[in-house]
């Protein structure tokens, strides 16, 4: 069944509490493991159907953010989907409590009942009321940033189709765009300064109602980080700090010599050539038609995969007025199908949903039989590290989507890829710094983020635009208004994707069958017995990062 063709119907939250209630009281009453087990897969298929509707929703609300069905159905699931959350650790609790625990451990793994105790100390019904506030006030933020109008040249764009002009190869042109979209965000700074106090103090009373300090044990918790904590995350920032950042701006002042520029200024950050970036040609189907053909070529699994893809139109990828901004990978479990949002844009980025968000789709294609659901529930590192080493084992295809410019793609990807790691760390010690510290004013956070910047990307230069200059960059970076948190987890898996470069040159294929049994073996085990088992180093073990950055120097020398 075509995307389009999927009808919708509202979970109906009251109906998933009788049901709850019904599959609690059969547990209670279950005779043995394998009766406590049947009941468990009653809870997948309601689990599954509720998950369902709540993205169809969220899907079809992100296609016209002015839809007023669906901007109902968006407002209905960001009250009610921490109810259902309440009802479902109830419910996990209860299993986690059965008599019949070890025989369920044994069908659904050590890993499924630590996520369980996660879940456990996330969510409580006092925090409810919090919890609903918290998604009104992220709904609002993705409003304001989808319904921005920037008058450019005689047309109105919003955020994502000014996208063109920012990475423009004629610098006063990109200087020009940079100026018209940081204007959007000082016009809007005030607001947005107000909806992240919210969030920040919002948050913060979520972790204390819970007994936390502040909210980062209950974010860790709902980022579901089963195996490392603060402390871990603190030395991976250290290493990246004292290995990869020196690194990374040698590479800045590679691109600086390559542009022949005196200096780098801010709106010449994503460019990489003075003839401009490579940019995808042909139309967006002609670029899914190429997509189509890499992945039949790559192996029988992926081509298998863009296949059921293309013919159940899983995609919406063109960039419209009232689209929501960005891009990602969502699953529809009834339907066993992946979905994949984006906005095409004539950008390099085009290529990314074809390589980064169809990482994700196949990893959820590849185990869409598995039987046991938690074994779906990856963590975010890991589920970034089936994106962003999909990016890298398609580089060999990159004549199909840019032709004569396919070599300039891979340069430009391998170099942004390393100097990625140094801002992605940044974001994560900002957020750190920022809930800790949850009494700090806008400007105070402004000031936390510039001197940040001093130090994970120094050769940052703002003159002219007073905005960026005392800190407001992140402003634009939405995963810290509505995913908080989540950014580590792009560093992490950034390191186990180089670490894959590093290997496909020696091996592809050895280096390809690799990647297929971490995306098979899926949420089976933590983390870190993952990538042992996939034969990657431990990015928080120390000297992982230096290890990385000298065998990618070599590859560059």
């Amino acid at each position: 069944m075509k995307f389009s063709e999927i009808p919708y119907e509202r979970a109906d939250i009251e109906q998933a509490r009788r049901e709850f209630g019904e599959l609690m009281t059969e547990l209670d009453r279950a005779a043995a493991g394998e009766e406590a087990f049947r009941v468990h897969r009653k809870f997948y298929r309601l689990a599954d159907h509720w998950t369902t509707y709540r993205e169809i929703a969220a899907i079809r609300h992100d296609i016209d953010t002015n839809d007023p069905f669906y901007m109902e159905e968006r407002s209905y699931y960001d009250r009610n989907d921490p109810v259902f959350h309440s009802l479902q650790t109830a419910y996990q609790k209860k299993l986690y409590q059965s008599r019949w625990k070890p025989y369920l451990m044994e069908k659904i793994g050590k890993v499924a009942f630590r996520n369980i105790e996660l879940a456990m100390k996330s969510i409580d019904d006092r925090i409810i009321p919090l919890m609903q506030e918290e998604n009104a006030l992220e709904t609002q933020y993705m409003k304001l940033l989808a319904n921005a109008k920037i008058e450019w040249r005689g047309e109105t764009l919003n955020l994502s189709l000014m996208n063109p002009y920012l990475h423009s190869a004629d610098r006063t042109v990109r200087r020009q765009a940079w100026e018209k979209y940081t204007r959007f965000f000082t016009e809007n700074q005030e607001q947005l300064d107000d909806l992240y106090d919210r969030l920040v103090k919002n948050r913060t009373q979520q972790g204390q109602s819970l007994g936390y300090d502040n909210y980062l044990p209950l974010g860790d918790a709902r980022m579901m980080r089963n195996c490392y904590n603060r402390d871990d995350m603190a030395r991976f920032r250290k290493q990246v700090r004292e290995d990869f950042v020196p690194f990374a701006e040698q590479l800045h002042e590679r691109r600086r010599r390559r542009l022949g520029l005196d200096r780098l200024m801010y709106y010449d950050e994503g460019i990489y050539y003075t003839q401009g970036n490579p940019a995808p040609a042909g139309t967006p189907e002609q670029i899914l038609q190429a997509g189509r053909k890499m992945y039949n070529e790559l192996s029988p699994e992926t081509g298998e995969f863009m296949d059921f893809m293309c013919a159940h139109e899983l995609f919406d990828v063109l960039g419209r007025r009232t689209k929501a901004s960005g891009g990602y990978m969502t699953y529809l479990p009834d339907y066993k199908a992946p979905f994949i949002f984006a906005n095409f844009n004539g950008t390099s980025g085009d290529a990314d949903v074809i390589t980064h968000e169809c990482g994700h789709a196949f990893q959820a294609y590849v185990i869409r039989d598995e039987g046991i659901r938690e074994h779906a529930d990856i963590t975010m590192e890991t589920a970034e590290t089936h994106s962003m080493s999909m990016e890298f084992f398609t580089e060999p295809w990159m004549n199909l989507l840019f032709g004569e410019r396919a070599q300039d793609y891979v340069d430009m990807h391998f170099e942004d890829a390393i100097t990625f790691i140094p801002y992605g760390t940044m974001v994560d010690e900002f957020q750190d710094i920022v809930y800790r510290n949850p009494e700090l004013t806008p400007a105070q956070r402004d000031g936390v983020w510039h001197d940040l910047e001093r130090q994970y990307k120094p050769h940052l230069d703002y003159t002219g635009n007073d905005y960026y200059a005392k800190g407001g960059f992140w402003q634009k970076q939405h995963h810290i208004y509505d995913c908080p948190l989540y950014y580590i987890d792009y560093c992490i898996a950034q390191t186990n994707a180089l670490q894959y470069r590093i290997r496909m040159e020696r091996d592809y294929r050895g280096a390809w069958d690799s990647y297929l049994k971490l995306c098979r073996l899926s949420a089976s085990d933590f983390f870190d017995g993952l990538v042992r088992k996939a034969g990657l180093d431990n990015p928080f073990e120390d000297g992982c990062l230096k290890f990385v950055a000298g065998k990618l120097g070599d590859l560059l020398s």
